[in-house]
């Protein structure tokens, strides 16, 4: 599975933004698709995740009822829309899917920068 990016971009404190990623490729074979982050200096954390039918989400502690993913099957992308954003959100973005038996995430897209200026 491929997948594509976009989205990131320079926002300041409260702001919103949404990022979304398409997939192309093996899709029939995603169980979730997930957003993760990298900021500055820290590792990569998991933001938000989605299964793939069912349409079930969840959320790192941190992002609760600020950020909503939600996902389009008919255009094979998944999208996380982010409202009221902190300068701690600034972050590199990452798409991944898990196909997988053993709930890993194994196709990664090349990442967005989020940009929250205080």
């Amino acid at each position: 599975v491929q997948l594509q990016a976009s989205g990131g971009g320079l926002v300041q404190a409260g702001g919103s933004l949404r990022l979304s990623c398409g997939a192309s490729g093996r899709i029939f074979q995603i169980n979730r698709m997930g957003w993760f982050r990298q900021g500055p200096g820290k590792e990569r954390e998991f933001v938000a995740g989605i299964s793939w039918r069912g349409g079930m989400t969840y959320y790192v502690e941190d992002v609760k009822g600020r950020f909503t993913i939600s996902r389009d099957n008919a255009r094979s992308t998944v999208y996380l829309q982010m409202n009221s954003l902190k300068p701690e959100d600034t972050a590199v973005y990452y798409c991944a899917a898990d196909r997988s038996s053993n709930g890993a995430y194994g196709d990664w897209g090349q990442g967005t920068l989020v940009t929250v200026s205080s």
